[in-house]
């Protein structure tokens, strides 16, 4: 591993390395003035040398412990450099925020919010690349260290560099990690299991030489050209399998054992025979890593055998190419060249590391609810205040957060700190804000937490949680609060008289009461209430024809949809979407595609049944129309009411075109009444939801017609 003939110096590495890019030669010349680890530094070039790296990627190696060293140098320096090796030099720097947060964590903490921290704020995977040689280089140089240093710097390597090379595929890096961290963690263990293996070590060799020689002519004599070597055993390996296993030391198969390298994966089955002919084959040792890679891309065979003497021999069978994969890992597949050509394994490798990034929560389908919103841009990256890491879709609240840590604290949770300031507990923290959740003794969820226009939540995994604690309560409770939503929202948009008795079957729905239920638990919106209602409410005018995806628009309100290609379209009835709404497409049985509103709770229902038929839908241009509607609004004065009130209209994209107040000063109330220019009934139904969350507001309501 170690490279032949080792430098302790730059200018000794320079020049063993001979003529050197420009790149690498410039920042070699920084740092031979500069107080740098110059033998560490040496260590990490021919790492990443071993690696395949490019120069640039050396090179940034060496900039940043400039950068680090002498700080006033680097400023003047990066200015000249090119953007790309300032961000290569950037990542290393980010990365400096995991290893102060993993020191301040607790020792027992999870490490593996601090590993997808990591791998998100690096964008360039060549930074992981440098980041696991630095390391590697520093724990081989820990022996000098004073112990406590050496066993911090061991348990970082265990609990972020040795897990990363190893989801990575980088073997050559990952087992000396591995063993060089067990040696300082658990160095009586790890100097026992080293001398059972040097005590044994003339037998195990002359052995594996014996079954070298007898495999090596059977294979000739099959016609398979292949390379043979004993494959070296590494002690953090040897201690987990006896471990797992519950095995002694001398139970062990697999510390005799060789690999197998060939040209072709035909080469390696038949390989497999020719070993198998060879020597018996013990039952349930046998796996087949080429049929089935492992979750990193590992590929071999794997078998284990009674070789010469009756003692039992491991043999791992795989193509030369295989190798160098399995030792490399990712970095094997590295594309440095601009317009190289792609390498569809390598781009599966990065998508399967950026996996890596989706949470591990406690209800899978709740997340998957949220997928469109589950990639690596549109996270953040939040700390509890121990240090540990979760991260949630942009835009979350601090609620939302506080129940990712946990339901309970989310149904206790009654504020919220964030970098020791409170905060409303609609607050969107952003990526590496501390945030404190607190909390109640006994405590209960709102139901105004499920309420859209308020904003305290806004994924849809806090959202179940919520709607799961109102499930589990009475019925009765239930049918109460959604009976009072309901005529609460119809008094305040004036549409008492409206008639209410074919509103369940616009939400699938068989009967009111559902209605009601499905109300309170935040499953239907007063919104879309309001909007069927208005809907109703129209002058009855003729069916439109169906609609198409090119060329058909509807004539009331002059949309169109595009991106479906030529399916036949019409708008749902339960939520009657409008331009500029997100909307997804169910496709249906005989009527095309029905359009919805993307929130809506009967697309959702029929989602979690047929999830196949939903497809992605877009509006085109779409001709925009508008309603005159009067509200009024009440409530105890305050300095600044006037302002948040006509703020809050807006910015919710309504035009006032007329308004008046006036004060009761013996009661020390205010009543304003506004002329708005509204989209629709969900619009005014939501900003008179927004208005009313205003402090000291009593009521609001929209003034009656007719």
């Amino acid at each position: 591993m170690a490279p032949p003939v080792p430098s302790t110096s730059l200018s000794s590495w320079r020049e063993r390395a001979g003529v050197l890019p420009p790149v690498l030669d410039d920042a070699l010349k920084a740092c031979a003035t500069r107080p740098v680890p110059e033998a560490e530094c040496c260590d990490v070039l021919d790492l990443l040398g071993m690696l395949g790296c490019d120069a640039q990627t050396q090179a940034s190696a060496l900039w940043f412990e400039l950068a680090r060293i002498d700080p006033t140098s680097w400023k003047i320096q990066a200015a000249t450099l090119p953007a790309e090796l300032q961000r290569l030099v950037g990542g290393q720097q980010a990365a400096e925020q995991v290893w102060a947060l993993h020191a301040q964590r607790a020792p027992d903490g999870a490490a593996e919010g601090l590993r997808r921290l990591l791998l998100a704020i690096v964008r360039d995977l060549r930074v992981v690349f440098v980041l696991l040689a630095r390391q590697l280089a520093r724990m081989r140089a820990a022996a000098s260290l004073p112990a406590e240093r050496s066993a911090a710097l061991a348990r970082l390597t265990g609990d972020i560099h040795a897990p990363l090379a190893n989801r990575l595929g980088i073997w050559q890096l990952k087992w000396e990690l591995e063993d060089l961290a067990f040696r300082f963690l658990q160095p009586e263990t790890y100097r026992r299991i080293a001398r059972l293996l040097d005590e044994r070590r003339a037998d195990r060799e002359s052995f594996i030489r014996e079954s070298l020689d007898e495999l090596q002519a059977a294979l000739g004599v099959a016609g398979i050209h292949a390379d043979l070597a004993g494959r070296p055993k590494h002690i953090y390996s040897i201690w987990k399998k006896m471990q797992r296993k519950s095995l002694d030391f001398s139970d062990l198969y697999d510390i005799r054992a060789v690999r197998v390298l060939v040209d072709s994966i035909t080469d390696c089955y038949a390989a497999l025979g020719v070993v198998h002919a060879r020597w018996p084959h013990l039952p349930g040792e046998f796996d087949d890593y080429i049929a089935r890679p492992k979750a990193n891309g590992y590929q071999s065979l794997h078998t284990a055998v009674l070789g010469p003497e009756g003692k039992t021999l491991e043999v791992q069978i795989r193509t030369h190419q295989m190798h160098r994969a399995n030792e490399l890992g990712v970095a094997a597949h590295w594309r440095y060249k601009e317009g190289g050509s792609s390498d569809a394994e390598f781009e599966a490798k990065i998508a399967w590391m950026r996996k890596l990034l989706e949470p591990r929560g406690e209800d899978d389908n709740a997340l998957a609810a949220d997928l469109h919103t589950e990639l690596l841009e549109d996270r953040v990256y939040l700390l509890t205040p121990k240090g540990e890491v979760f991260d949630l879709a942009r835009g979350a609240t601090v609620l939302d957060f506080a129940y990712l840590v946990h339901t309970e604290v989310g149904h206790r949770c009654r504020g919220a700190k964030v970098n020791g300031r409170i905060v409303p507990l609609t607050f969107q923290p952003q990526s590496g804000d501390r945030v404190e959740i607190l909390t109640t003794k006994l405590g209960e969820p709102s139901r105004d937490w499920l309420s859209p226009h308020h904003g305290y939540l806004n994924t849809a995994r806090a959202k179940d949680k919520v709607r799961a604690w109102f499930r589990r309560i009475a019925h009765d409770a239930n049918l109460a609060v959604g009976r009072s939503m309901f005529e609460r929202e119809l008094k305040r948009l004036a549409l008492t008289a409206a008639n209410v008795t074919k509103l369940p079957a616009h939400f699938h729905l068989q009967t009111h009461d559902e209605l009601l239920i499905a109300l309170a638990l935040g499953e239907i919106t007063p919104g879309q209430i309001a909007r069927v209602l208005q809907e109703a409410a129209q002058p009855p005018v003729p069916a439109p024809l169906p609609v198409t995806a090119r060329a058909t628009t509807l004539d009331h309100s002059a949309l169109s949809i595009e991106g479906i290609g030529n399916l036949l379209t019409t708008l749902a009835r339960c939520c009657q979407p409008l331009p500029g709404d997100p909307v997804r497409g169910f496709i249906t049985r005989g009527r095309g595609v029905s359009v919805h509103r993307a929130d809506c709770g009967s697309l959702a229902r029929l989602a979690r049944r047929d999830p196949d038929r939903v497809i992605e839908v877009s509006w085109g241009s779409a001709a925009s129309q508008a309603y005159e509607v009067d509200i009024e609004l009440r409530g105890y004065d305050r300095k600044g009411l006037q302002k948040d009130v006509t703020g809050v209209i807006s910015n919710a994209a309504t035009h006032i075109i007329a308004s008046a107040s006036r004060l009761f000063a013996p009661t020390g109330e205010v009543e304003m009444r506004f002329t708005l220019r509204v989209r629709d009934f969900e619009q005014l139904s939501t900003l008179l939801g927004k208005l009313l969350a205003l402090p000291n507001v009593i009521d609001v309501r929209r003034v009656g017609v007719g």
